[in-house]
């Protein structure tokens, strides 16, 4: 078991009380929110806060339950100015003493809930505040009013293809009127 402690906001596990709730605040100062910036390839962190609790479930289980809130800049998916958005989630994290994942076995099930994880001697906060806004941060943040062009290339002295001739069912109201059937009973 790990004796040094993983970071400054990490609880080990056999120092929490069993029968109260140990509480924890994480508001990391700008340089730590640098380098959480830089980690998750974002432009720029800030407001970043994660508030909660480690409490007891049953006699060897842990349960993480807390609010992150954070205000992160990545660059538009679209057209690469910067766009701004706020988080504001709940976070919750089951530590499991006895957690199955023998991932020697030739096939494994993966558990439908991700918010379990296997109980080690420290339970970290702010490993959980990372990866929370890790999957809470948007993939592909667009900026407002961005939209994708369209490009049309083709050979001199040919038709174009656009986007809107290649779907297959485009022309099919045009094509139903020209023959007279433009009413449907």
């Amino acid at each position: 078991m790990a004796k040094t402690q993983p970071s400054r906001s990490a609880l080990r596990v056999s120092d929490l009380a069993q029968n109260s709730a140990t509480g924890f605040e994480i508001t990391p100062d700008a340089g730590v929110m640098r380098a959480i910036a830089d980690e998750l390839d974002l432009t720029s962190l800030r407001k970043m806060r994660f508030v909660g609790d480690v409490r007891a479930q049953g006699s060897a289980d842990w349960i993480l339950s807390g609010t992150l809130g954070a205000t992160v800049v990545q660059p538009c998916a679209v057209t690469l100015v910067p766009v701004t958005t706020r988080i504001d989630v709940p976070v919750r994290r089951v530590f499991l003493r006895d957690f199955a994942d023998d991932i020697d076995e030739p096939e494994v099930e993966m558990s439908e809930d991700d918010e379990v994880e296997k109980l080690g001697a420290w339970i970290d906060p702010e490993a959980v505040m990372i990866e929370a806004l890790s999957l809470t941060t948007p993939d592909y943040p667009r900026a407002p009013n961005a939209a994708l062009g369209e490009i049309v290339l083709t050979e001199p002295g040919k038709v174009p293809l656009t986007d809107e001739a290649a779907r297959p069912f485009a022309g099919l109201a045009d094509l139903q009127a020209k023959m007279g059937k433009g009413d449907t009973d």
